[in-house]
């Protein structure tokens, strides 16, 4: 079932250790299949050097394992919350790396300080809330879903691909699971960019200007917006 699929989410999987953004086990990739309703995803807990892609597990949209040995990611429900809430979305990525979890551990967004990060990102990279003791010990992974799909109420998910979870790390999305990846690079790039301005600023990140606004809104749209005319066609 899903066969091509799953060499695709595997391979997207495979790239978050080429681009340096896992190691040991820490991540997963899914993606969705828009005919079934089902997605695909990385089996928890197994080593990227042993998988293979029949190792990827196929989940329905109530949670439920519908093929697969190995049990999905520990992170599926935060996943399946993320596509039960944001209908353009069709594959989402997790990682723990350095940069952007630098950021969350510290609670913060990443600022929009230049025009590289104004290209991804409609405006700074949110951080979610902190989950409650109670949201935490009920049902951890879909509540870290939902505080995802909370912080982006009332707009595009694809405006800003991506966001942090306080003292856990970044969760990014986009129309595939390759262009979910390709977020989780940029984001990861933005959050040093972001950190070596403020260090190499002589007062602190109180005294870094941040990249004017029509700056940045013309970044981001001659990227996607509907006059856009950065690439080819």
């Amino acid at each position: 079932m899903l066969d091509e699929l799953k060499r695709k989410v595997y391979r997207a999987n495979m790239r978050l250790v080429e681009e340096g953004l896992v190691v040991l086990t820490w991540g997963n990739v899914s993606e969705r299949d828009p005919e079934t309703g089902f997605f695909v995803i990385k089996p928890s807990g197994v080593p990227y050097a042993l998988l293979k892609p029949r190792d990827m597990v196929v989940v329905n949209m109530e949670g439920h394992k519908v093929e697969g040995e190995c049990r999905p990611s520990s992170d599926t429900p935060t996943h399946l919350a993320i596509y039960r809430a944001f209908g353009n979305v069709g594959g989402v990525v997790h990682t723990h790396s350095i940069e952007a979890v630098a950021w969350a551990q510290a609670g913060r967004e990443i600022p929009c300080y230049g025009t590289t990060h104004a290209d991804q990102f409609h405006g700074p990279v949110p951080i979610t809330r902190a989950l409650t003791e109670d949201e935490v010990k009920s049902a951890y992974e879909l509540n870290t879903g939902k505080v995802i799909v909370e912080r982006f109420e009332g707009s595009d998910p694809l405006e800003r691909p991506g966001a942090l979870v306080p003292g856990h790390g970044p969760f990014t999305w986009g129309a595939d699971a390759f262009k979910a990846v390709d977020n989780a690079v940029a984001l990861e790039a933005m959050a040093r960019m972001a950190r070596l301005t403020e260090q190499i600023s002589t007062f602190g990140r109180e005294s870094v200007p941040k990249l004017p606004g029509y700056v940045a809104e013309k970044h981001y749209s001659r990227k996607h917006g509907p006059n856009a005319y950065y690439g080819q066609k």
